[in-house]
């Protein structure tokens, strides 16, 4: 019996390696994070705030680009050709992406639209009379829907981190929910609410937080208001005493000046994405700043 106890013990290892092995498979390929491509930095970083070391996220665009008529690179090509799933809005905002889809040929790839089952507000400025305004985010309680549909996406691509998905899922809801209570409150004694926007990104934060839009400069994306419209705005204003003209940093601002300048409204500069402004690098500091700016500027 003795000369057959050497050949036990590389039997036993044998056994004991393949036995080991699924699981050294599963912890090295669970190493690597799951590549996600975001249209928006506002759905990059509702993937990262899910995901987090278990993700990586790149954006298309950087928030200095207008959404709706962006050019898609080469390297957007190479991005997709790598990733698990993409992240967008969807209802027509990102027109790019269909063709951008199709070029990369990628088979595997998810497309995730975050704007399903959100209750729409009708796009005056759309040719589509079902279409819905696409600048869902700027409601906190959209957002809450946008971010389940982004975590319910990485749990099918990644079911391995599933609980941490929805610790940090819960985690960031919880979130949301204070700085909407917060922001609430803060609202709560403004007595006058109206606003002109310069452009139709703001029905959705303005029902959420009870701001009167009275009326857009830009009427259509991509098309310059009229003289006729300016004129027609300018009187609106001036007659209703419109304190406060809403613009953003990623449009040219000199009609929204010439306007201010003849009904002697005040201009507050407010971003819907993140990143654009000082003081809005995450989605919560980004409401934090335009609705805080927005009472400013009211109650003065």
């Amino acid at each position: 019996m003795l000369p057959s106890r050497p050949m036990r013990r590389p039997f036993a290892i044998a056994v004991a390696g393949a036995l080991l092995a699924p699981f050294f498979h599963v912890a090295t390929a669970s190493a690597a994070p799951l590549k996600v491509v975001a249209t928006l930095p506002i759905l990059k970083e509702f993937a990262e705030q899910v995901g987090r070391e278990h993700v990586e996220v790149r954006t298309l665009i950087t928030g200095l680009e207008s959404e709706h008529s962006y050019s898609p690179k080469p390297s957007d090509l190479k991005a997709l050709g790598e990733a698990r799933l993409l992240l967008e809005i969807g209802l027509g905002l990102e027109v790019w992406v269909g063709g951008l889809v199709k070029n990369a040929g990628t088979a595997g790839l998810r497309v995730i639209t975050t704007s399903e089952g959100v209750g729409l507000i009708r796009d005056h400025a759309s040719n589509a009379a079902s279409a819905g305004n696409p600048h869902i985010w700027l409601d906190p309680e959209n957002a809450k829907v946008m971010v389940r549909h982004i975590a319910n996406a990485l749990i099918a691509a990644d079911p391995v981190h599933k609980d941490v998905y929805l610790k940090n899922l819960a985690e960031y809801l919880r979130r949301l929910d204070q700085a909407q209570k917060d922001l609430l409150e803060l609202v709560a004694s403004l007595r006058d609410r109206r606003i002109v926007t310069h452009h139709p990104a703001w029905p959705y934060f303005a029902r959420r937080f009870g701001f009167q839009i009275e009326g857009d400069i830009i009427q259509q994306t991509g098309m310059e208001p009229s003289s006729t419209h300016l004129a027609e705005m300018a009187k609106r204003i001036k007659s209703g005493k419109i304190k406060v003209i809403v613009s953003e940093p990623q449009f040219n601002q000199k009609v929204v000046k010439a306007l201010a300048d003849e009904t002697g409204a005040r201009i507050v500069v407010l971003s819907p994405l993140p990143g654009t402004i000082k003081g809005t690098e995450t989605y919560l500091s980004l409401l934090a700043y335009n609705v805080t700016q927005l009472v400013a500027a009211l109650q003065s």
